[in-house]
C-alpha cells in the first residue's frame, strides 16, 4: 500500500491542491486509507503532514472512477432564469430551458476538467472558465468559443476554485486558485497576484465579495478564512472560534470549500469547512460552530436564499440539509436523489424554491419545491 501512495505522489503534477490530491489518491484506489491521514501533496510536490486529509481523502473527485457523471461547478445567469451553465467531468453544458435540455459547448481547453465557472454580471455574454491544468479561459460570446485569459498567472496555477466579482466595478475580478489570489482589473486580460498577509498560506480555495462594499472580501484556504477591508491590501486572518489562536498561517487544519454571505445583513457569514459549518455574525470578528447540527461535517457547498436568508442549505456526503431558522435547526432534504455526495449546489437568483445539485458519480439533479423533492436531469445533458 505505502509503495502505491508513493508511487501516487510521485505522479501527482505540480501544483496540486489538496482537492487535486484527493482525486489523484481516489484515482490510485487509495481514498479513505487510514495510513494517508498524515501525508499530503502540497503545490510543489512535496510531503505534508496534516490530520485533516483523512477527511478529505473520502470525497471523491476524480474523473478517473467508473460510475455516474460527476458534476463539478454550476453557475447561473444573472439576468435569464432559463440560462444555466454545468460542467461535468469533461465537458461544459448549457441549458437554456433551466434543464429541460442541453447542449455541449466548443471547448479548447487541453485541461481535463473544468472546476469553476462564473458568468459576468454586467456583461452576460462573458463567461470565465477555471481550469485544472490551464489556468483561465473566457467566452465572449456565450458559451461558443474560448480564448485563455492568463496574463499575469503563474505557469504553475493549476487549478482555479472560484470567481467574485466587485460588486460597484463588476470590470473588476478575483480569483481563488492554487497558489493564492488574483485580481483583475480589465474584466481578466491581465491578472496580479493579491496576497498581501497571507503569503504563508499553502491553497485559496474559495472567495466571496461583499454585496455593496467593495473593499471587504472573504477568501477560504486551507488554514481558515481570511478577510480583508480594504481591498487586498492586506489580507488578515479571520479564525476566532475556528482554531487556536497560536495556530501557523501555514496550516492546513481546517479548509474552507465554501462561503456564503447574508445579502441583507452582510455581518453574518457561513463557512462550509472540512470541519463542519461556521457562522459568524460579526462579520468574522469570532465564528461558532453549527455543533451537532448536521448529518455530516465535510461541507462541500452553502447556500443562502436571497430572499429570505434565515433559509440556508447545505451539501455534504450525506446529502442536502435546510434550515429555516439560520441554522439553529436542519432537515434532510433528500427525497429523489440516487446519490448523496453532493459536491455542488445552487439556488437560482431569479427563483429561490429553485436549485440544482451536482453530485460526485451521481449526476445533476433538479427542484422546482426549494428543495422538497428533486429530479435528475443528467440524462438530457447533450440531447
Amino acid at each position: 500500500m505505502l509503495q502505491k501512495a508513493v508511487s501516487c505522489v510521485l505522479a501527482s503534477r505540480r501544483g496540486a491542491t489538496y482537492s487535486s490530491t484527493i482525486r489523484h489518491f481516489a484515482c490510485c484506489g487509495l481514498a479513505g486509507r487510514p495510513f494517508l491521514a498524515s501525508c499530503g501533496i502540497n503545490r510543489v510536490g512535496q510531503c505534508l503532514c496534516f490530520g485533516v486529509l483523512v477527511a478529505l481523502l473520502v470525497v471523491v473527485l476524480g474523473s478517473c472512477i467508473p460510475g455516474g457523471e460527476t458534476i463539478v461547478v454550476i453557475a447561473t445567469h444573472p439576468n435569464n432564469p432559463k440560462i444555466l451553465y454545468v460542467a461535468s467531468n469533461d465537458a461544459i453544458y448549457k441549458t437554456r430551458d433551466r434543464g429541460e435540455s442541453w447542449e455541449k459547448q466548443s471547448q479548447a481547453f487541453a485541461s481535463d476538467r473544468v472546476t469553476a465557472i462564473a458568468v459576468d454580471p454586467l456583461m452576460t455574454s462573458a463567461v470565465y472558465v477555471g481550469t485544472n491544468g490551464d489556468g483561465v479561459y473566457k467566452s465572449g460570446d456565450a458559451g461558443r468559443t474560448w480564448h485563455p485569459f492568463n496574463s499575469g498567472l503563474r505557469a504553475h496555477v493549476m487549478i482555479v476554485g472560484q470567481f467574485a466579482f466587485d460588486p460597484v466595478d463588476q470590470g473588476i475580478a478575483y480569483l481563488a486558485s492554487t497558489v493564492g489570489v488574483y485580481r483583475s482589473k480589465n474584466r481578466g486580460r491581465d491578472w496580479e497576484e493579491w496576497m498581501h498577509g497571507m503569503k504563508e498560506v499553502h491553497f485559496i480555495v474559495s472567495i466571496v465579495a461583499h454585496p455593496t462594499d467593495r473593499n471587504i472580501l472573504y477568501a477560504g484556504t486551507s488554514g481558515g478564512v481570511y478577510k480583508t477591508t480594504k481591498g487586498g491590501k492586506p489580507w488578515t486572518r479571520a479564525i476566532v472560534g475556528m482554531l487556536p489562536p497560536d495556530d501557523p498561517a501555514t496550516s492546513m487544519a481546517l479548509g474552507v470549500n465554501a462561503l456564503a454571505i447574508d445579502p441583507q445583513t452582510p455581518a453574518t457569514v457561513y463557512a462550509g469547512t472540512t470541519k463542519g459549518l461556521f457562522k459568524t455574525t460579526n462579520a468574522a470578528k469570532s465564528w461558532t460552530r453549527i455543533e451537532d447540527r448536521l448529518a455530516d461535517d465535510f461541507i462541500m457547498a452553502v447556500q443562502i436564499d436571497s430572499a429570505s436568508p434565515n433559509i440556508l442549505y447545505v451539501g455534504h456526503r450525506a446529502g442536502i440539509e435546510k434550515t429555516t431558522d439560520s441554522g439553529e435547526t436542519w432537515a434532510a432534504m433528500n427525497e429523489g436523489l440516487t446519490s448523496s455526495n453532493v459536491r455542488t449546489l445552487i439556488i437560482s437568483p431569479h427563483d429561490p424554491s429553485l436549485l440544482f445539485a451536482g453530485m460526485n458519480r451521481g449526476g445533476l439533479f433538479r427542484s422546482t419545491d426549494g428543495a422538497e423533492t428533486w429530479v435528475p436531469v443528467l440524462g438530457n445533458v447533450g440531447s
